[in-house]
Formats: C-alpha cells, structure tokens, sequence
C-alpha cells in the first residue's frame, strides 16, 4: 500500500515512511492510494470472529509486507487487548465504551498501535526519533503511556494550559522518563500550528520528527476497527445503524467513514461538535470558515480547524453534497451537554463524560428524524477524567483508582512556553 500527501499527489510513501515522516515533505497529510472493499464472507463470519481477528483482516491490507504477518499479529494483538463494550442506555441507544484501556480514553487504541510500530521500525537501528504532538486532552496521556520506555523515542507533548483536565494534565506530566511536556499559553490550534511549522521547519530535519496525532496513519487507521467491533454486537437488530461521534479533529468519524468505504454498512453518521462548529455551518452553508477557539467542559473537542476534515473531503471526492448524504452535524452547548448527563443519568442511571454527552445530544437528535433506526454514541473518555464537571453536574462522587490518586500525587514536570520559536529551541536542544 501506498499512501500520497493530500497537498500533492505526486508525492507517494509506504507506510513505514508515512508513519516515520507523519507529515509529507509538502505539508500535506498522508491518504492510501488505494481502499480495498472487504469480502462479503469476512463480514458473515464476524460472529464468529474475536476483535484482533477482525483489527488484522481490516488493517493489513493498509500495511503490506512492510511488517511480517506475525509481528503485525502481535502489535495488533497488544493495542487490542481491552474491552470495547457496547452498553444499552435507552430505547434503540446504545453507548460504545472506548474507555476501557490504559488511560481511559479512546485515543489509547491508535497511540498503542502506533508506538508499536514505531517500536518496530527502530528496533534495528540506533536512530533516534521525537514523536512531537499536540493534545487538547486525552492524546497527550495515550501517547505518553504508549510511548513511555520505547526505544530510541523522545516525546514531546504539546498541551494548552489550564485547558485541560487535572487528570488528563497528570497523565502527561508525571511520567518522567522519554516524556517531556510543554505547556503552551493559548489553544490547542496554536499547539497544533506550532506542530505543523515544526514538521515544515527545514533547520528542524536532523531531528528525525514524527507525530503521535491523528494526523499520523499509525494513529488513525486502526481507528476504524471499533466500528467493526460495534457492527458485529448491534448487526442482529435489523435496523439501520446510526453512529454519532463526538468530534474535535475528527479522526474518529473519518476513521468511521472510511470503514464505510472498506464496505461496512453503517447508515449514517453524526458529527457531533460543541460550542466549536466550524463543520456543522461548513454542511450548512458549504463555507469553510474556521473561528477563534472556545473553551468548553468538553475540552478535548475545543478545535476550531480541524486537521482530519481534509480526509473525509477527500474520501467524498470533494464533493459536498455527496458528504451530506452520509454525516450530518451538529452543535451544542455546555449547558445542553448538562442537561443530557443529567437526563440520561437521572433515566437509567448511566453516567456520561461531557464528550459523550455531546455525541448521545446528537444521534438523540438524529433519530428524532429516523425513528426505526438503531443508534450508537461513542464514549470516548471515562467520567472520571472529568471528575469535577461530572461531579458538579451530577451531584455524585466518583471512586478514582488508587493508581489514578497516586498519579495525582507526584510533582507536575512540564515547560512553559509562549511561541514557535521557544518550541524550536528545545527541539533544537
């Protein structure tokens, strides 16, 4: 398989490049040159199939003979080996658990899979690479767990200061060791530009950068697999399935979408944003006009220019009204995520992160429109990494774990900044 950057075609890469460069030389993302359909047998034998099963058949195609079937096998094997439960919240609504891993957040699948890989490709050499990313929350503990200790990798963590959560900020700060966190004063847009300079920055390329964000194919491909996982519980209802997704950097839905294009028969998609809607007036007006960055109690969806968007445009050919035919999008408010953490809690006594929140607000709305479908909503984080909104809102305690309060406990280590060139002087350190 090869992968060609969306700014030029021209320009192709296996995946082992892809991964290692992350960004093409041109500043462009890395897209598969080809999307193979999976065969009809694979998806009557899911039944029957366990989840690292279903990850190899769905991702192998997009590596190649890049990593030997065993190895693969087995990075597959170690990324998925958590539960992914799908858990009844109300009269054709389910919730995808994605928060069962090592930091309680989805993003632990991709930054798993990812570091393995980049495990590796550097196994045999003694180059050293810095894996440089930028998190508006739970990217920044997933890529810190699943890069810690990985040899010849540094990782350099970009996060907003006093915009994420006390968990989430512990979870990329108190590890020490090949882990280095920089606390950025503004948004996460500016931490993510300054990540996107970074990898265009020509006196920078000595430095052997690579990213651990969803703008990496290592971390966003085998997204697509809790799709597969969710389709195989829920495909014996009969009806068609509506799957909302609480969007920031929408790799999550462009991972689903692209699922869809593997031939996974998921009806329609909900983008669901907060108080950041650049792509909700987008298939509204067609318009692509990205805002100042607002800060909202679903802090890992503040992003007002989302770097994933381009792939999803480019899986529909650019085309905005075939795009619309397959996502719809929406917006919502903090005190409307309130309300619904409330209402679902105080209905079936299930608790909602704020993420959450927002993606059950919007397939809640979809299906107003479709009533005999079957809906599905990501949990994308696990309450309690928002303890205190979740709290607040819900009037409840919430146990945390003796690792999590222990993890509290030890000395924040993290270095402010205020600009692109601080970042660049410690990169070039």
């Amino acid at each position: 398989m090869k992968y060609y950057s969306l700014t030029n075609k021209q320009h192709r890469a296996g995946f082992r490049e892809a991964v290692l460069q992350s960004i093409a030389p041109d500043g462009g993302l890395y897209f598969p040159e080809q999307i193979p359909r999976l065969h009809a047998s694979f998806f009557e034998s899911l039944n029957t199939m366990d989840n690292p099963s279903i990850a190899y058949t769905v991702l192998a195609p997009f590596i190649g003979n890049t990593i030997p079937e065993n190895e693969l096998r087995q990075i597959i094997a170690e990324t998925f080996s958590f539960d992914f439960p799908v858990v009844p919240i109300e009269k054709n609504i389910y919730s995808l658990e994605l928060f069962h891993g090592p930091t309680l957040a989805f993003k632990d699948v991709g930054a798993r899979f990812m570091s393995r890989c980049l495990g590796h490709f550097n196994w045999e050499n003694n180059r050293p690479t810095t894996v440089l990313v930028a998190t508006s929350g739970d990217t920044g503990g997933a890529v810190a767990s699943g890069f810690l200790g990985v040899k010849n990798v540094n990782v350099v963590i970009l996060y907003p200061s006093g915009k994420v959560s006390p968990i989430q900020e512990a979870q990329l700060t108190t590890l020490g060791q090949n882990i280095h966190a920089l606390e950025v004063q503004g948004s996460f847009d500016d931490c993510q530009a300054m990540v996107k300079k970074a990898f265009q920055d020509s006196d920078l390329k000595t430095k052997n950068l690579t990213s651990a964000n969803s703008i990496n194919v290592a971390r966003w491909l085998p997204q697509m697999c809790y799709f597969f996982f969710a389709y195989k519980i829920l495909q014996n209802t009969g009806k068609p399935l509506y799957i909302s997704c609480p969007s920031g950097n929408f790799g999550n839905i462009g991972a689903g979408m692209l699922a869809k294009q593997l031939g996974l028969p998921i009806a329609h998609f909900i983008a669901a944003t907060n108080a950041n809607d650049t792509i909700p007036r987008y298939l509204d007006n067609g318009i692509y006009q990205p805002k100042a960055t607002i800060s909202t109690v679903s802090n890992a969806m503040d992003v007002s220019d989302p770097s994933n968007f381009i792939r999803i445009q480019e899986l529909y050919n650019h085309d905005l009204d075939a795009l619309k035919k397959d996502v719809t999008s929406y917006t919502f408010t903090d005190s409307e995520t309130q309300m619904a953490m409330q209402s679902v809690y105080q209905k079936s006594q299930y608790i909602m992160d704020p993420h959450g929140a927002v993606g059950y607000l919007g397939l809640q709305k979809k299906l107003a429109e479709q009533p005999d479908a079957t809906g599905l909503f990501f949990e994308t984080a696990h309450p309690v990494k928002f303890l205190d909104t979740v709290q607040s809102y819900l009037n409840l305690g919430l146990p945390i774990s003796e690792s999590l309060q222990q993890m509290i406990a030890k000395p924040k280590q993290s270095l402010p900044i205020q600009n692109y060139q601080e970042l660049k002087a410690y990169l070039r350190r």
